[in-house]
């Protein structure tokens, strides 16, 4: 599609750029088209000429569709607005037709199409919902009904940010809503010369700040990229007419590397017998913009890149190989967005080639299938709410996202997203329409998802530098506000943690109904679902302006040293035997041994040996400095004394759980240090006997079944 104005004669932006992606059809004057409907409807049963363009383009993705609905839409469409005009002069028919030819070039589906003619018709004109259900159905109403506007009068400067929160609900249950609104922004926006340039600036930077983005997670490139050009033009008129000039130089030279590259790739293809279409694309001016901004001067192959389309998936990979067999391959510019697809759908293999010259080209190998879903996105997907086989003919047709089984991943449902489940979650609590339009604004500017993965198998998607914050409010809603650490991959993590794609995240939730989340988890929240329901928490407890009051002390380590419990030697370190006669024995402090550990011995002073676990640090030392072994072994007696270290997330009541959990299990606490926290976390030090070392694995594994523990290991100092 050219992003050239529909009106030639319009002032505004030209893009001529877009025009070059592919073969186009002849220009459509829709001034002219516009101007013959108003003369009057074509007879009866016959299409009319002013629709015949989007009859072409839709019969060319749907050859048996059946075009009955869309010249009755024609009909009240034109009827409904004739006499209206726009600000350009043009009929105003001309908007809704121009609207409905872009989706019919997607590949939008028959009932799109409908809507798409008759988006304006509830908003601007005497039809009302309930005729165009009675007329068309429930679920080309919703569509209209999910695209139009909510009135100025009763909504004054809340209406613009009302009427997306209710366009996105309503894309929540049919994504068909979005796709028409883009279409709809990209008409606009190729006819927006005619506005004052502080009304042009405005739509454009509400068009950069949330359609764009918009366009990129729902995968409609081509819609996405053009708008870009236009943004591009009317915010930044100087960069877009350096970057204009930049290509028309390029065009102007003789020898066109990207054209020489691509006949090399075409032999290399060839010989290799691998039926494929090497195409070139040119770059939009964004892109162009962006590249010089990142590699300075620009060279002939950097204005565009290579397209191999192929017919199946291993020829992907089959072009890849060959590519990297027959020419310089640059490894770093290798991705594999086939095996591991985009969230937004895109599926394409992405790697660079290199000639003797320096000249370097970026080639895209896909299907034509994953090139129609790149360009098209979501539109490309038909209807996604076709009932399937053996579905009852009375249910709904319009599909309620919110009511199909939770499946993980940010595919399993393409027409439900994850990105847009979380939007319309957070949405619900955002508390009034500045909070919601700042909020919606910022989260569309995050445009990289990670995945992260739960030690259930299930996966959380969530934005590009989202914390374990995110993650608890990501799985658990509100009552992520009882969160009390994390394990990432494995390993204890503070809840502030950036995590990265691919991380498995297992978060640690308190069973204390007091707990609470921190104000400072506000720094480390990343997503506004996060960001909200503790923002919600603190509004609602004005009283916990203070951190609650840690587990432990806060100056010196508390110390519950039981009288006469410290120092000496243990007693059961009588039933030891020892390869030396009349020598004391002492259980080494540094790793307490219990049998059935694995021991070593050796000599201190005064006759006395000192036993380590063999793994003992103290032990190498000790071997390193040629200190002899002593050789000893455990005797009959299997009480013994052993020193626990626990690690734990700060709540209150702690410690006295702990205690009284150990207690149960018989154990005679010796000595405990409980550390200060530090980041919420405490470290708990205990020695303690048992009437048998047999009993220790049931004490470690009730220790860690006390909320907020989250590791029991026997003592190891260095």
């Amino acid at each position: 599609m050219s992003a050239e104005a529909t009106n030639p004669a319009t002032p505004g932006p030209v893009v001529p750029t877009a025009a070059v992606r592919r073969k186009a059809r002849p220009r459509i004057d829709l001034r002219r088209l516009g101007r013959a409907a108003l003369l009057g409807n074509a007879a009866r049963g016959k299409l009319p000429d002013a629709i015949g363009h989007v009859a072409e383009a839709h019969r060319a993705h749907y050859p048996d569709a059946d075009l009955e609905p869309l010249r009755h839409a024609w009909v009240l469409a034109e009827s409904s607005h004739r006499g209206q005009m726009r600000k350009s002069g043009e009929p105003y028919i001309t908007h809704p037709l121009a609207v409905t030819l872009i989706l019919a070039e997607l590949g939008a589906e028959t009932t799109t199409l409908t809507a798409s003619l008759l988006h304006d018709t509830v908003e601007d004109t005497d039809v009302t919902l309930d005729q165009v259900r009675e007329q068309f159905g429930e679920e080309v109403r919703y569509l209209v009904d999910g695209v139009t506007k909510l009135e100025k009068v009763d909504y004054g400067a809340a209406a613009e940010p009302e009427t997306f929160r209710k366009m996105l609900v309503a894309t929540g249950s049919d994504v068909r809503v979005m796709s028409i609104k883009l279409a709809d922004r990209l008409h606009n926006m190729r006819t927006l010369g005619v506005m004052r340039p502080e009304k042009q600036a405005r739509i454009a930077k509400v068009t950069r700040d949330v359609l764009i983005p918009l366009a990129e997670r729902l995968g409609v490139q081509a819609l996405k990229t053009e708008l870009e050009d236009l943004v591009f033009a009317i915010l930044h008129p100087e960069e877009y007419e350096h970057t204009r000039e930049l290509i028309a130089a390029n065009a102007a030279r003789s020898g066109d590397p990207l054209a020489e590259i691509a006949d090399e790739v075409r032999g290399v293809l060839r010989e290799a017998d691998i039926p494929a279409e090497v195409l070139i694309r040119p770059r939009h001016f964004v892109s162009v913009h962006r590249v010089s901004r990142k590699r300075g001067e620009l060279r002939g192959a950097d204005f565009g890149r290579l397209l191999v389309l192929v017919n199946e998936d291993a020829d992907c990979y089959a072009v890849l190989g060959e590519l990297h067999t027959c020419m310089t391959p640059v490894v770093s510019e290798f991705k594999d967005f086939i095996a591991v697809p985009k969230f937004n759908l895109y599926q394409s293999l992405h790697t660079a080639v290199a000639r003797g010259d320096g000249q370097v080209a970026e080639v895209l190998i896909r299907t034509h299938q994953m090139h129609k879903v790149a360009e098209a996105g979501v539109v490309a997907l038909g209807n996604p709410y076709t009932p399937a086989a053996g579905t009852p003919a009375g249910d709904s047709t319009v599909a309620d996202a919110s009511s199909e089984p939770a499946v993980d991943g940010e595919r399993a449902d393409p027409t439900r997203p994850g990105w847009l489940s979380r939007l319309l979650d957070w949405q619900k609590a955002a508390p009034d329409t500045d909070t919601f339009w700042s909020t919606l604004r910022e989260d569309l500017a995050q445009d990289r998802e990670i995945t992260v993965y739960r030690p259930d198998g299930g996966s959380l998607g969530l934005p590009e530098g989202a914390t374990c914050v995110d993650a608890a409010y990501a799985q658990y809603g509100e009552d992520a506000h009882a969160c009390i650490g994390a394990r990432v991959n494995g390993r204890l993590a503070t809840l502030s943690t950036v995590l990265r794609d691919g991380d498995t995240v297992q978060l640690l939730m308190g069973q204390d109904p007091a707990s609470e989340p921190s104000r400072e988890w506000l720094e480390h929240a990343h997503t506004p679902a996060a960001r909200i329901a503790i923002q919600r928490w603190l509004a609602a407890h004005p009283d916990r302006t203070e951190e609650p009051p840690a587990p432990g002390p806060s100056r010196p380590a508390l110390d519950l040293t039981t009288p006469g419990g410290a120092g000496g030697a243990l007693r059961t370190a009588n039933a030891m035997v020892v390869d030396r006669p009349g020598a004391t024995v002492r259980l080494a402090g540094c790793c307490t041994p219990v049998p059935p550990d694995e021991v070593t011995g050796f000599a201190v002073r005064g006759r006395a040996v000192t036993v380590h676990r063999v793994e003992c640090a103290s032990v190498a030392h000790m071997k390193g400095t040629g200190r002899p072994e002593v050789a000893v072994s455990w005797g009959d007696s299997t009480a013994c004394r052993v020193t626990l270290v626990a690690e734990s997330f700060g709540r209150p009541h702690l410690l006295a759980d702990l205690t009284e959990a150990m207690a149960q299990e018989g154990a005679e606490i010796v000595s405990a240090t409980v550390e200060p926290p530090s980041q919420q976390r405490v470290r708990h030090t205990y020695t303690v006997e048992l009437p048998d070392a047999a009993h220790l694995p049931a004490l470690m594994r009730a220790m860690r079944n006390v909320p907020g523990v989250y590791d029991v290991g026997r003592a190891q100092h260095q």
